[in-house]
């Protein structure tokens, strides 16, 4: 009884601590994405330039990817989550501080960089501290990020309204989040890495099986992070909103995704994997076309609202299959299915400003609802337990 009450609390103590991790990644992310808009006024760039930025942090995400595989396959993933929470949190608070475009993509692509060493680890922590519960919690993790980017989108409108600079506004942030790394992380899962005797190439792909997943994470990793970089300037330039108009509708987007994540093991235990998959394609694709074809302020919200409901459990869910097999190493298995999954982080955003700087930012939106009707397609090609 006294093991079992043992286990119980150690049990929750790690579920705190790796909640915690979640909310710094999260919180980071959400204060460094409410600030764009101010640092594509603060440095002067077009919308291109702007895609530019966007595209060095997936850049440095993608390139640090097997390299990621490779230290969880050889170091327990507490290891490298305390590594990359110390360098992502450091790097946070320099964006505002760079005086030109390259400077900028420099420090985006460390970003990204130290993102992924976080993101993955943090993930295969998730993974075992599941394996310890009977009931689902992946994806109250990932509500956990949720709660902490609507906290930094809220937090960014605030630093805007008051004409905080960014410098200031992410140097505290970065602050702050490392007094919770040193706090929390000796309360971490204390795992220990899979060691796979088979060698796979750098950047290895998911078994077969799992494919149709990974395309299903490409979509809504794509729509996810088209929402995260130009959802603000979408409301500002198309629905003709302010600034702080724009970062409000980031933060309901964020809120909505935060309560559908929150509701999510409740809703797949009573609803089924694949029908959550099908509803979430469905909810991109509606909200997409009608923030697209009605841009004004009701209903880009009510579009938002859809976004951020679609995109919420995808990627959990995702996960969570992944680490299930026994005979793998979560981690690894991770890194290998986000591979393709974070090629449409990649390629998304940048890719909406090409298309906004040659036509409009209205029409580059149709991407997210692409991404809707790609998430529908895959989920129908998935075989029935």
């Amino acid at each position: 009884m006294l093991i079992d009450l043992q286990q119980e609390t150690n049990a929750r103590q790690y579920r705190i601590a790796t909640s915690v991790f979640f909310f710094i990644s999260g919180l980071g992310y959400s204060s460094w994405a409410s600030r764009i808009s101010s640092m594509q006024t603060q440095l002067h760039l077009n919308d291109a330039q702007l895609g530019l930025v966007l595209l060095a942090m997936p850049v440095g995400l993608m390139l640090t990817m097997p390299i990621t595989g490779k230290l969880l396959g050889a170091f327990s993933s507490r290891k490298i989550m305390i590594f990359g929470a110390l360098f992502f949190n450091t790097v946070l608070s320099f964006p505002g501080f760079t005086q030109s475009l390259w400077q900028l993509m420099l420090v985006m692509f460390c970003f990204g960089s130290a993102r992924n060493l976080l993101n993955l680890s943090m993930n295969a922590q998730s993974v075992q501290v599941q394996k310890l519960y009977n009931q689902p919690i992946i994806t109250t993790f990932h509500g956990i990020w949720s709660i902490a980017g609507a906290t930094g989108a809220g937090l960014g409108s605030l630093m805007i309204k008051y004409n905080i600079a960014p410098s200031w506004h992410l140097f505290g942030v970065s602050l702050l989040l490392l007094l919770f790394t040193f706090l929390y992380y000796p309360k971490t899962y204390p795992d220990t890495p899979v060691v796979s005797l088979e060698k796979k190439p750098a950047f290895s792909l998911p078994d077969k099986s799992l494919l149709k997943f990974s395309f299903i994470c490409f979509a809504c990793m794509a729509t996810e992070n088209i929402m995260y970089d130009w959802s603000a300037i979408f409301y500002e330039r198309v629905v003709h909103g302010t600034p702080s108009q724009g970062v409000i509708a980031f933060w309901i987007y964020m809120t909505a995704m935060t309560t559908a994540r929150l509701l999510g093991d409740r809703v797949v235990t009573k609803l089924g994997i694949k029908n959550i998959l099908r509803y979430s394609g469905g909810l991109i694709f509606s909200g997409s076309m009608l923030a697209i074809l009605l841009p004004h302020p009701v209903t880009a919200i009510i579009g938002f609202i859809f976004n951020g409901f679609g995109v919420a459990c995808v990627v959990p869910l995702v996960f969570s299959l992944a680490g299930k097999s026994k005979n793998t190493n979560s981690g690894q298995t991770i890194a290998a299915i986000s591979t393709i999954g974070y090629l449409g982080f990649l390629m998304a955003p940048p890719l909406v400003g090409f298309i906004a700087q040659a036509s409009s930012l209205r029409i580059s939106f149709a991407i997210i609802t692409l991404c809707g009707l790609v998430i529908m397609w895959m989920v129908g090609k998935i075989q029935e337990d």
